[in-house]
């Protein structure tokens, strides 16, 4: 009797759990109702304050690694000492040296700290190992790996992509089984990076529509032209360079003066101080609301509240950059209508002038336009707002992406068990 092969999925995050990255823990609630098997493992612990309720769906147990190897250094020795004596040990040191003398940081020692802890306290029953993100934690995920003997693959989004240097991106897909990421423009990029090009596919996040169910909007034909008739903006999004809220902030200044309006932001980041300070330069105080980072049901119900929802992304100096943004799906599925910079994916997204209106990044004067025109044309943005809300709806479902993760890891299994 040949005896079972196990299918248990070893799954890498960089934080776990984080309010920004709904999309990471939708995937995960999708694969564990799929019957996968699953294990976390987390290089950081949260800092977040509240959760999502899709975090408090997911049962699989979550382990944290050392964060800082200094703080955890009896742990951290016996699982060194332990697997050392595994046959895969000499090769994946000899990888992270590799690596370390072109990177020569407290980050590169880290990450391969966290690949013994993970390679020693994995239990048997684990038969590969599934990276978030193409940085660190796909560098983590292969020394761990190949300690060992196990296959692994990952999946890419954005700032792992563009700012990740470019002989470590050829080398990990040069052993990675599979990898998917979340835009076309990201698999072109991977692709051309990798000596086997197949091994990299698309897989669009997608939405989870019970969560994000059909919403009955208020008719409101606000126009900017009185108080009464005050349009109310939306962006969600951390305060970080690439989502270009200093030139939104610039954009909405440059609003004609008799426009009413007020614009209301959601989420955390670095550069909230910063992004205070200039509001209040540019004269924008009381027409400004920071919300600060939110759960998902309060996030929901601000999208159902505005009248339109912008993002002004851009590539930031180090390179990095927005994929396809979920907050843009999110708010397309409760009809909003969406006025976003045509960077990277979100072109996959947005049809110009169809489903919604894209102006070059960083245009500060184009921005201004076209948001002036969206707020004093109600009608306008009612008719992107419903094409937006019936494309989103129909090519964008999680589930499709879900089920090709799924059958991914099914063939892994299939073939295992062959061997």
């Amino acid at each position: 009797m040949t005896p079972a092969v196990s299918r248990e999925v070893a799954i890498v995050l960089k934080g776990y759990p984080r309010l920004s990255e709904t999309f990471v823990a939708q995937e995960i609630l999708g694969l564990q109702r799929g019957g996968l098997p699953l294990r976390l493992y987390s290089l950081r612990h949260p800092t977040d304050k509240a959760l999502h309720p899709v975090h408090r769906e997911i049962t699989a147990d979550v382990t944290y690694l050392p964060e800082y190897l200094k703080d955890e250094r009896a742990r951290v020795l016996s699982a060194w000492r332990a697997v050392r004596h595994l046959p895969g040990y000499r090769q994946a040191f000899r990888l992270f040296l590799a690596d370390f003398k072109r990177d020569r940081t407290a980050n590169r020692l880290r990450r391969f700290g966290q690949a013994c802890v993970l390679a020693h306290e994995m239990p048997p029953s684990i038969s590969r190992i599934y990276a978030h993100f193409l940085h660190t934690p796909a560098s983590v995920a292969r020394y761990a790996a190949v300690m060992r003997a196990l296959p692994w693959c990952a999946s890419a989004h954005a700032k792992d992509i563009w700012t990740s240097p470019e002989w470590e991106i050829r080398e990990k897909l040069e052993e990675i089984d599979w990898l998917v990421t979340c835009t076309a423009t990201n698999r072109d990029h991977l692709r051309k990076l990798a000596v086997v090009p197949e091994r990299v596919d698309l897989l669009y996040h997608g939405l989870d529509f019970t969560r994000f169910p059909t919403a009955r909007r208020l008719d409101r034909h606000a126009d900017g032209k009185s108080e009464s008739a005050e349009v109310r903006i939306l962006s969600v999004g951390r305060a970080v360079a690439k989502k270009g809220y200093d030139d939104l902030l610039r954009a909405l200044a440059a609003l004609p003066a008799g426009l009413h309006w007020h614009f209301t932001h959601i989420g955390g980041g670095m550069l909230i101080a910063d992004l205070k300070s200039l509001s209040k330069k540019l004269g924008l105080e009381g027409r400004i609301t920071w919300l600060g980072a939110q759960s998902q049901e309060r996030v929901l119900a601000a999208y159902r509240e505005a009248d339109l929802f912008v993002l002004a992304s851009r590539i930031a100096e180090d390179g990095d950059r927005d994929g396809l943004p979920n907050v843009l799906m999110e708010a397309q599925s409760q009809a909003l209508t969406c006025l976003a910079s045509d960077v990277s994916g979100i072109s996959e997204l947005i049809v110009h002038n169809e489903t919604g209106i894209l102006v070059p990044p960083e245009n500060t004067e184009a921005f201004s336009q076209a948001l002036a025109a969206l707020i004093a044309d109600p009608k306008k943005r009612q008719r992107l707002a419903n094409a937006g809300y019936q494309r989103v709806r129909k090519d964008f479902s999680m589930t499709s992406g879900i089920e090709a993760l799924l059958m991914r890891f099914q063939e892994d299994t299939a073939l295992k068990a062959a061997e």
